[in-house]
């Protein structure tokens, strides 16, 4: 793209915004068919701020300015958690992970491309933020200020990690192919390999030895250590864990980040195509029309079995997990088993 047409995009998002006030920029992107990032570089200047792609130091830093939200989505859902980032390991360079009582992150910064600081910009729809973007030009991750940000902090960080050059597009690239699975399993010597499991972390390495697609080994593991539920189960589950009090964990993720809430919820609402959890820290927006399966599975692990609900779309992607809050060396809370078991 050069300027005359990316000039010519922020005029269309803006001509857009004026006359579609409530679309979100990701459908307005869809609607002006190009990328959400490209949108947002097409806004460079005083608005957008390209950063410097050295995310894990960028990262290390993210303590020091305070209470923030953090926004992770994938197609069908969008998980929303305020807190201040606690632990921050970025050793690896490839994994990075933010453990806290409210921040909880894995991030894999091989799909971590295109990153932005935004600055508030009513007539453009922004709000201030960190904004990160694959090389398809979608969402990975969002951090935005709140009312208790360290802003001297903050802008600070932006100055140190804003990049040398400011481009007002990006590249996109082709998406890589999508995974290979084996199409016939040695059913029998995969599930002796899934009875044997010590942690639930094992489970991927499991899938990946056999080139299962999960979906696929959930069927093959039916009767033994999974069921299907009804698509309809995510409301009555949110709605019984906000009656009891009960402490959940909710895993939603996208190829670049895994973001997880673990704790209670509370005020459950629901409109149509949506159940949405709205508490003050936490909002959980989840697209029922687009659940086409459901699951209860078990994992054996060292503090015994470990049950979530998996979600997934008509794609066989999984859009949402839930677990019964619990930490290695504690056994699952009886009151979430309960609870599964009733749906």
């Amino acid at each position: 793209m050069n300027n005359t047409i990316t000039n010519s995009l922020q005029a269309q998002w803006q001509a857009y915004r004026q006359q579609n006030p409530k679309t979100r920029i990701r459908d307005a992107a869809r609607a002006l068919q190009v990328s959400e990032g490209q949108l947002v570089a097409a806004c460079t200047g005083s608005t957008v701020l390209h950063l410097r792609r050295d995310y894990p130091a960028l990262l290390q830093r993210m303590p020091g300015v305070g209470k923030v939200m953090v926004l992770t989505r994938n197609e069908s859902c969008v998980i929303e958690r305020k807190g201040v980032f606690e632990e921050v390991n970025t050793e690896s360079r490839h994994v990075g992970v933010v453990v806290g009582k409210d921040i909880d992150l894995r991030m894999f910064f091989s799909k971590w491309v295109y990153g932005f600081a935004v600055k508030d910009d009513e007539a453009l729809g922004f709000k201030n933020s960190l904004q990160v973007f694959d090389g398809q030009g979608n969402a990975v991750i969002k951090i935005y200020t709140v009312a208790d940000t360290n802003l001297t902090a903050w802008d600070q960080l932006v100055q140190d990690f804003t990049a040398p050059e400011q481009p007002a597009d990006i590249t996109i690239t082709p998406a890589a192919a999508a995974p290979t699975y084996a199409q016939t399993i040695d059913a029998k010597a995969f599930l002796d390999e899934w009875a044997a499991l010590q942690d639930t972390h094992d489970f991927f390495p499991l899938l990946n030895k056999y080139k299962a697609g999960r979906l696929h080994a959930l069927e093959i593991a039916e009767g033994r250590f999974t069921r299907r539920v009804a698509t309809t189960c995510v409301k009555p589950l949110l709605e019984r864990s906000a009656a009891s009090g009960l402490e959940i964990m909710v895993f939603v993720s996208n190829h670049g980040n895994i973001e997880i809430h673990t704790g209670p919820v509370h005020k459950i609402v629901e409109i149509p195509g949506w159940i949405n959890v709205m508490d003050p820290d936490f909002n959980l927006h989840l697209r029922t029309d687009n659940i086409a399966q459901c699951w209860v599975v078990e994992k054996p692990s060292a503090d015994g079995t470990v049950t979530s609900i998996e979600v997934f779309d008509t794609n066989n992607e999984m859009i949402v997990q839930f677990f019964g809050k619990r930490k290695p060396g504690q056994p699952e809370l009886a009151q979430w088993r309960e609870l599964v078991k009733s749906l």
